[in-house]
């Protein structure tokens, strides 16, 4: 006997990755059901330990992120970074990060400033993942269906079925909807089921890692607390990170060349040495997270009515925890979009958006990961063993290794740019006017209001962030109320467009504003700008909901290309 089940939206994997989408789809109205291999409350992986600015913004917008600020480190606990000669060593360079209590007051620090009303989250995926399972499990438009195994996929013009067993009963089941995403991380079924090819550096390099107890191990540590260390004992490198504050710890232990594989490397040696403990050091391991680092991206992120998000379409070397957020990033993309076609009032043609937009976008981040890999890995792997030393000279040589440090991770760690610094140049749904968009590094952003780039945030007249009272869709942001919108309201009401108007309040254009109107989309990127509405105010409504002709596309895209 078969059981069946239907949707909309079916959805392979309970990650954040998946379970954001299916939030973001149900605050869009749209019911999901999420297919998860593992019993609830199985994952207990300490894979990722930074929750990105931008998706904080989301967790904001889903209306939970004070409750994931609330759990992690103690609220007192530093959140720096710093370059020690062994966990229990000497102290090359720090980089001040605030802790929880302070997120909102310091400033004066490479992370204190953020254009936005979320900053960043240092928090282990242990405390923050099963607040987005409990918010979905209780949202009426989301079922989710653990222990079951999504085997086979197959799609028509009309739906896609999928072929499933429940692992505890061995039950066959049936998931039926309109449309199918693989959130089922870097061993994707989804991805193998529409053919799609992982392309790229398949081995970048190897960490053997290390879940761990020790209750003594902060007391040893001789200078202040920090979040994360890295450690350079000169012939080996790693990096440990506090986990829950007080005696949960992991450790990344770096292969040197010539490591053909972790089961070949000592495992208690090298954790021993890297924290500077010796034999009687007592802690206990509570899982081997080992990994190979990777710069894959799949050829295609679509096949029709199944798309991929996250590690399903792209892997990579983790730091700072690019992959989940730039799936989470994924997730939001194709959610309005399959929402705005699902409610009616998008054509089928929004939907090729997705790739369109997210794929380069993927690549270029997923080459910044790697580049900075490649630079943290050459300065590791080139320690003096006089790194330890006393004397002037192993102070020199300190003082050179801590500077050196601090000028390459401190990128990844106050990565504005990564955020918000990226912009889609070639989308079918973006009315390009010419302007070239600002250029960005993993750390350097310039607000824009080019169309493609992020909507700039602003602190509204009271105190009032500007993202928290945008619409949930289209919303056009007016600074001059002189300015007559209704011909654009009415066509987007003729089209059933949720466009909301915002009247911003200033006596003149804030930074970086430039014009006079901006219409923002869903995903807070902008859509258009102008300082009158256009001519034909319908056109620019067909192109925002995936309506627009032949002709407005290549006049749209003529315009791209030379903003580019």
């Amino acid at each position: 006997m078969t059981t069946t089940f239907s949707a909309p939206v079916l959805i392979v994997g309970a990650g954040p990755v998946g379970l954001c989408l299916a939030l973001d789809l149900a605050g869009r109205g749209i019911n999901s059901i999420i297919a998860e291999r593992y019993p609830a409350g199985a994952n207990d992986t300490v894979r990722c330990n930074h929750v990105s600015s931008r998706t904080m913004e989301t967790f904001r917008r889903l209306g939970f992120a004070d409750e994931v600020r609330a759990v992690g480190l103690p609220d007192d606990y530093p959140n720096d970074v710093v370059v020690r000669t062994r966990a229990t060593g000497r102290e090359l360079t720090r980089i001040p990060i605030p802790c929880r209590r302070d997120r909102f007051t310091v400033t004066d620090v490479p992370d204190g400033w953020w254009p936005t009303p979320e900053p960043p989250h240092r928090v282990n995926q242990l405390f923050f993942e099963p607040i987005l399972f409990e918010r979905a499990q209780a949202n009426p438009h989301i079922k989710i269906l653990n222990d079951l195994d999504v085997q086979h996929v197959t799609q028509d013009g009309e739906e896609v079925d999928a072929q499933a067993t429940d692992l505890k009963t061995g039950q066959q089941v049936r998931l039926s909807g309109q449309f199918l995403i693989g959130c089922d991380g870097g061993a994707s079924n989804i991805r193998r089921q529409i053919e799609a090819k992982l392309e790229g550096d398949a081995v970048i390099q190897q960490v053997q890692s290390t879940y761990f107890r020790a209750p003594e191990l902060l007391k040893s540590i001789p200078t202040d607390r920090a979040w994360m260390s890295y450690l350079y004992i000169g012939e080996r490198a790693g990096n440990l990170v506090a986990i829950n504050g007080r005696e949960t710890w992991l450790l990344h232990n770096y292969l040197l060349p010539g490591e053909p594989d972790f089961a070949s490397v000592d495992r208690d040696k090298c954790l021993r040495a890297l924290l500077g403990v010796d034999e009687s050091f007592e802690y206990e391991v509570l899982r081997q997270e080992d990994w190979t680092g990777r710069r894959l991206v799949a050829d295609r992120f679509r096949q029709d009515r199944v798309f991929i998000c996250g590690d399903s379409a792209h892997i990579w070397v983790p730091y700072a925890g690019y992959g989940m957020n730039t799936g989470i990033a994924d997730a939001m993309n194709l959610s309005w979009l399959l929402a705005a076609h699902l409610n009616g009032w998008g054509t089928e043609s929004i939907l090729d958006a997705y790739e369109a937009e997210r794929w380069p976008i993927t690549d270029q981040v997923s080459r910044f990961a790697m580049n900075h890999a490649q630079k943290a890995i050459s300065e590791r792997i080139n320690i003096p063993l006089e790194i330890d030393d006393d004397g002037p000279e192993g102070e020199a040589l300190r003082a050179k290794i801590g500077k050196d440090s601090y000028e390459l991770h401190v990128q990844q760690f106050a990565c504005a740019g990564l955020n918000y610094g990226y912009f889609y140049p070639a989308s079918p749904l973006i009315a390009y006017d010419g302007g070239a968009a600002p250029s960005y590094t993993i750390n350097e952003y310039t607000p824009s209001t080019v169309p493609g780039c992020r909507t700039p945030h602003l602190w509204l007249p009271g105190g009032q962030s500007l993202y928290d009272q945008l619409g949930p869709e289209y919303t056009l942001l007016r600074f001059d109320r002189d300015i007559d919108v209704a011909p654009l309201v009415q066509a987007a009401s003729a089209a059933n467009v949720p466009l909301a108007v915002l009247d911003v309040n200033v006596t003149e254009l804030p930074e970086p504003y430039l014009h006079k109107l901006l219409l923002n989309r869903p995903d807070n990127h902008v859509a258009w700008r102008g300082d009158a509405l256009p001519d034909r105010p319908e056109e620019l409504i067909d192109l925002i909901r995936g309506a627009a002709s032949p002709e407005q596309q290549k006049a749209h895209q003529s315009m791209a290309a030379t903003a580019k």
